[in-house]
């Protein structure tokens, strides 16, 4: 009894099978031929993780501030950072190891400068492991063409003098006392 029962399963799933092929069959194929046609990759896909620069000056946006490498939850972010003449951070090294990256996108959440960017490209197959660890220039140059919406520079606010009044910018309210 338990081999004709099998034999009923095995004719069902087959009917099941064909059924199915029967109904896809006139329809056209969904099937890529990949190297000669790409798939398009939605906006928000995250891929490889790029360094963006500033497009009239050719700058890197990243100051050094550390934020991505302390939001990576592989460590896979390192950055060495040095002070400039005017006494501002900027970072001196930043290497990616993509061997260890988890595409998570929280360094580039917690970038407050539009510095880095999970970038949608996604073909980078090597046959080196260690062409896979990126320094600041691979970064930079893979984040060229990358289009982004620099932030906004917020000015600071005006300081409060004791006396209540705000310096010269006058945006600053005076703090209401208790």
């Amino acid at each position: 009894m338990g081999n004709f029962r099998s034999l009923i399963d095995g004719v069902y799933n087959l009917l099941l099978g064909l059924g199915v092929t029967a109904r896809r069959l006139p329809k056209p194929a969904v099937t890529l031929q990949y190297p000669k046609e790409r798939w398009e990759m939605p906006e928000r896909s995250r891929g490889i993780v790029v360094l963006l620069s500033d497009k009239e000056t050719g700058e890197l946006n990243c100051t050094g501030c550390l934020l991505c490498e302390k939001a990576c939850p592989t460590g896979a972010i390192t950055i060495e950072r040095e002070k400039n003449e005017q006494k501002k951070w900027y970072a001196r090294s930043f290497t990616v190891d993509n061997t260890i990256c988890c595409f998570c996108g929280l360094c580039e959440e917690a970038c407050n400068f539009a510095a880095i960017k999970m970038a949608t490209m996604y073909e980078f197959s090597v046959y080196n492991q260690s062409e896979l660890i990126y320094d600041i220039n691979r970064l930079q140059e893979l984040g060229r063409d990358v289009p982004y919406t620099p932030r906004p520079k917020k000015k600071p606010a005006a300081k409060v003098t004791e006396g209540g009044e705000a310096d010269k910018a006058g945006e600053a309210e005076p703090e209401a006392e208790e």
